[in-house]
């Protein structure tokens, strides 16, 4: 199987050196089979002269999505409250070492919490999405940075028509998307605050918020990855063999249809469709010495801007952030 070639020439915004592939990847016949006998954390137990560095990507994505059905609660919410971040190091004490080597990196830094979101296939465009209204929450002028983002997401129909998306397909989403934005600006009760956020995230009536956003999200994804085949079409590779893919295809395959995950393309298009800069932590056990990879993707005017923090284990992504719980 051919490996993915590096992200960065689509962007001289995205890092250079990207990390290990989030794709399944078929062990190659020189590597052994490890027997993935249960451990406490949901991590296999390795023979003593291997390390987990060894393993091949396909069995470290489904040895962490073992960890995250033994870990959470069945009915987990979309998106959960902030929690310290030494909980996620309780997870791991008894199992990969590497693990804990780099969560105690990320604590090195300053990093004190992260917020949950379902692992769902969702899990990265819900993660944007809260991210990105939690930071017009807290921005030093959020009247301004509200008329921004409004405007941007005015300028994006053009684009959603472009790629051939007619109105009745994203005018719901996205006026569910920026009806939350607007009220960060409201100056009545329904005024959007980090509590509020979190409970629309949640969705306790049902009113399916959080669904319509990440559907919104998706078709600006497409729409730009469409729009854009110069840019992107020598990246557009199938997720699991990697061959390569037409874009339509690839963006009704794997952009389009909720619960799909997404990989270094589509982050890259819609951090280009945001115009926002994202930083990706990749907890993935792998670092040699312990240090977490952080690749950026940067779309924002201002590149001095604030970045929207992801934690990305393989197959699932978090928020992580320097707030004290």
């Amino acid at each position: 199987m051919s490996e993915r070639a590096p992200m960065s020439p689509i962007d001289n915004n995205v890092a250079t050196s990207p990390p290990p592939d989030s794709v399944l990847l078929e062990p190659q016949d020189s590597t052994r089979t490890v027997q993935q006998a249960p451990f406490l954390s949901g991590h296999p137990i390795l023979p003593e002269d291997m390390d987990i560095r060894d393993l091949p990507a396909a069995q470290l994505y489904e040895m962490n999505q073992r960890h995250f059905e033994e870990s959470i609660p069945i009915e987990r919410p979309l998106m959960s409250e902030p929690a310290p971040i030494s909980a996620l190091r309780a997870e791991y004490e008894n199992g990969s070492a590497s693990f804990v080597a780099q969560i105690d990196d990320l604590i090195r830094q300053g990093f004190t919490s992260i917020i949950r979101t379902r692992g769902d296939g969702d899990c990265f465009y819900r993660s944007l999405a809260f991210a990105f209204i939690d930071q017009l929450i807290r921005a030093e002028d959020p009247e301004l940075a509200v008329a921004t983002a409004l405007s941007n997401f005015e300028s994006q129909k053009r684009v959603l028509e472009d790629a051939n998306f007619d109105e009745i397909v994203y005018d719901l989403p996205y006026g569910v998307f920026t009806d939350l934005i607007k009220r960060i600006a409201s100056q009545s009760s329904d005024r959007l605050t980090p509590t509020g956020l979190l409970e629309a995230f949640q969705d306790p009536e049902g009113t399916q918020t959080p669904q319509y956003i990440v559907m919104y999200l998706r078709l600006l994804t497409s729409a730009q990855l469409r729009t854009a085949p110069d840019e992107f079409e020598a990246f557009i590779m199938h997720p699991e063999t990697g061959m390569e893919m037409a874009i339509t295809e690839f963006c009704e395959l794997f952009v389009d249809p909720m619960g799909k995950e997404a990989d270094h393309v589509q982050i890259a298009a819609l951090s280009r469709a945001l115009r926002v800069r994202i930083q990706i932590a990749y907890l993935d056990g792998r670092s040699s010495d312990g240090k977490v990879e952080f690749v950026e993707f940067n779309h924002e005017p201002d590149s001095s801007g604030k970045p929207l923090l992801l934690l990305y284990r393989p197959g699932h992504y978090d928020i992580i952030d320097k707030n004290v719980v």
